[in-house]
């Protein structure tokens, strides 16, 4: 099998309808199997949209620390294979050194209770302070999800891909990334900022998802002071927005929204 990258794909199907059997296609969103390395180790598999891979290894870098900044990457390789595909990726020499440090780490002794007490901590660790005075009135959360929305060319073929996007007052949509996987968009959007020099400060993270805790992480990481979600979001997500300084903005459609996290960054319009 050949998959060429290709993010959708159109395969057979029937259709059955009041009894009545038809067939046809549809198109549908291609998921593999996409390997993270590391100056020769496999970091993680994930799976994911096989488009805009440079984006999501640069992103996905950078939201798990590994690197700083984008020149902290020597070299960047795609190599496709025939159940999904291989990034390979070689760190600058103090960044291998430190990844080399945290590979013991995480190679620790199993079973003495600490290392679980340390990955919990992990899991739920504070996200990036996030400061900034942006001020929005109410109609620009709508406007901004209404780009969103025209802007999702994958979804609109497949109609089961999630997006990320950064939208700034005054420019509308800087850059949108789809993903079958919500993380993955989202560190797919990090990268295409982070290799254009984008900077997130005064601007609005859009989401087609849910707002988990790992969301809100790797937008303050970003430096994004507000989020837009169409979905609601956990209470862990809440609280951790809370503490790093982010508005949480949830439950957006076309005429209202729900704001749990620092609302004086929305604009008040009336008594």
């Amino acid at each position: 099998m050949n998959l060429h990258l290709h993010p959708i794909i159109r395969l057979p199907q029937t259709s059955v309808d009041k009894g009545m059997f038809s067939a046809g296609n549809r198109v549908l969103p291609e998921e593999v199997p996409v390997a993270l390395t590391y100056n020769g180790s496999t970091h993680a598999v994930m799976m994911a949209s096989p488009a805009d891979l440079e984006d999501f290894a640069l992103g996905f870098s950078l939201s798990e620390g590994i690197i700083a900044k984008p020149d902290d990457l020597l070299s960047m390789e795609i190599v496709e294979h025939d159940l999904g595909c291989e990034i390979r990726m070689w760190l600058q020499d103090v960044r291998s050194k430190a990844y080399r440090a945290r590979r013991r780490a995480m190679a620790g002794p199993v079973g003495c209770g600490l290392c679980g007490i340390e990955s919990l901590a992990e899991a739920v660790k504070p996200a990036s302070k996030v400061h900034g005075a942006l001020h929005l009135p109410p109609w620009a959360i709508a406007a901004a999800m209404s780009d969103l929305a025209r802007a999702q060319q994958l979804n609109r073929e497949a109609r089961a891909i999630h997006a990320a996007a950064l939208w700034r007052p005054e420019q509308g949509l800087i850059a949108i990334r789809e993903d079958v996987g919500r993380h993955n968009a989202l560190d797919k959007l990090a990268g295409a900022l982070a290799r254009a020099n984008e900077f997130c400060s005064g601007s609005l993270v859009l989401l087609t998802s849910r707002v988990s805790v790992e969301m809100v992480q790797k937008a303050a990481r970003m430096g994004a002071p507000v989020i837009v979600a169409i979905s609601a979001p956990t209470a862990l997500a809440v609280r951790v927005a809370d503490d790093c300084g982010l508005t949480l903005v949830a439950v957006a459609r076309e005429d209202s929204f729900e704001v749990f996290t620092h609302p004086e960054r929305i604009q008040r319009i009336g008594p």
